[in-house]
């Protein structure tokens, strides 16, 4: 009961933590139930995927640190492209829904490929 306290109390100070105390921190402090977007999801399967979610201290913050990235990166990215003739309205209804989606998957791939589907950033 002693190790577990030292190891609750070493964590809430921003201290490292070992493997084996990362462990027993998990045992003895129940996770919460965290909510996280499209990205914050997609990077936390690809973590655990890859079995390394547990090396990450406050993967919760982590996580939402990743769906404001990418909310980030869309908001320019989309700024950068609609300013681009491949991307300006018609006035085609179809013609510039066709646009539209064509720039959603280009910026979802763009976010997918650097913030998401990287391993090396942990």
């Amino acid at each position: 009961m002693m190790k577990q306290n030292q190891v609750v109390n070493k964590a809430q100070q921003g201290e490292g933590l070992t493997v084996e105390e990362i462990k027993v921190y998990q045992e003895v402090v129940k996770p919460v139930k965290q909510v996280y977007g499209k990205y914050g999801t997609l990077k936390k399967k690809f973590l655990e995927k890859n079995g390394i979610e547990w090396m990450i201290a406050d993967l919760p913050t982590y996580l939402h640190g990743i769906d404001k990235q990418a909310e980030e990166m869309y908001i320019v990215l989309q700024s950068r492209l609609e300013k681009t003739e491949r991307f300006k309205r018609t006035g085609n209804f179809v013609e510039d829904y066709h646009r539209l989606t064509e720039m959603q998957r280009l910026i979802d791939e763009e976010i997918l490929n650097e913030i998401v589907y990287v391993g090396d950033d942990v």
